[in-house]
């Protein structure tokens, strides 16, 4: 059987009937003319089939059967209010997206997949937040991203995953650099024996080469001078400082012009996968999930 629902102004009328201690005094709290607010309650009486209200010379007060009610319509304007906050953070969350992603993400994967955002969904405004790795996935589970971007050896832990692209890091050096003379590739053994150039702690980059180097030499590259950005790292190689492990993606162009020469290498697995992480339900909704789609589109 269908119902009609009650007046939602009508039962706000009566809370505030009940809170303010009058019908006048609860007319203006709510924004309403007094016969207005009269006829509100009257309505809901009829609608109800109960008495809510006594009304005298000396002002309106609640029945007993109204201070029944009165706590129901609590009830029920608070469910109200519970359903508007959730549908604005709703409309919020689809509006406008916030993302964390590592540099060599940021930087050459990351601005593509937007530019098809953008096409997808005009009407989404993103942030991008720029960080290693280890500062992305904090980012992903204290809340301040929907989805964030990494690289590594491994998925992080606490956080969904999916892959979306493969990469590899690759050892480079300056033109006039005595190992870009060499007749044969590099070894693991002498990657670690020759201070790097190298990333700051936690980023993917230097994760993912210490864990190369550990598992094929038994310990992890020694850094000659740290730097927090694979830009720093290219201008200092190509300057004539220390060799650099770094993603190819990261250092193709200047490959390209000639800025830097990749050193082939031996016994060294240095392949990876860049991953989304996010938290919450493993399925994605929103713009993040969007996102997400256009990545994978772009691996598949």
């Amino acid at each position: 059987m269908s119902r009609s629902w009650p007046d939602l102004v009508g039962l706000e009328l009566l809370v505030a009937v009940a809170d303010h201690g009058s019908l006048s005094a609860a007319a203006r709290a709510t924004g309403m003319a007094q016969p207005n607010a009269s006829r509100s309650l009257a309505r809901l009486e009829r609608r109800l089939d109960v008495s809510l209200v006594v009304r005298s010379t000396t002002g309106t007060r609640l029945t007993p059967t109204g201070l029944v009610v009165v706590d129901w319509a609590r009830q029920v304007l608070h469910s109200c209010e519970t359903l508007l906050d959730g549908a604005a953070a709703l409309a919020r969350e689809e509006s406008s997206l916030t993302v964390s992603a590592s540099q060599t993400v940021a930087e050459h994967l990351l601005p593509a997949w937007l530019t098809r955002l953008r096409m997808q969904r005009p009407e989404v405004s993103v942030e991008v937040r720029v960080e290693n790795s280890a500062e992305v996935v904090a980012d992903v589970l204290a809340g301040s991203c929907a989805i964030g971007f990494v690289e590594g050896p491994e998925p992080p832990t606490g956080v969904h995953t999916r892959t979306v692209a493969n990469d590899e890091l690759i050892l480079v050096v300056a033109p006039d650099h005595p190992w870009s003379q060499r007749r044969g590739p590099v070894t693991a053994e002498e990657i670690a024996n020759t201070p790097l150039t190298t990333r700051e702690a936690g980023s993917g980059t230097r994760v993912s080469l210490n864990a190369a180097l550990t598992a094929a030499a038994g310990r992890p590259a020694t850094s000659a001078q740290t730097l927090a950005s694979n830009a720093a790292v290219r201008v200092s190689v190509a300057a004539g400082g220390p060799p650099a492990v770094l993603s190819r993606l990261a250092v193709e162009d200047a490959l390209n012009r000639g800025q830097l020469l990749e050193v082939p290498l031996a016994d060294l697995d240095l392949g990876r996968q860049l991953r989304a992480v996010w938290t919450g339900p493993r399925v994605l909704r929103g713009p993040a999930a969007d996102l997400l789609a256009i990545a994978c589109q772009a691996l598949d």
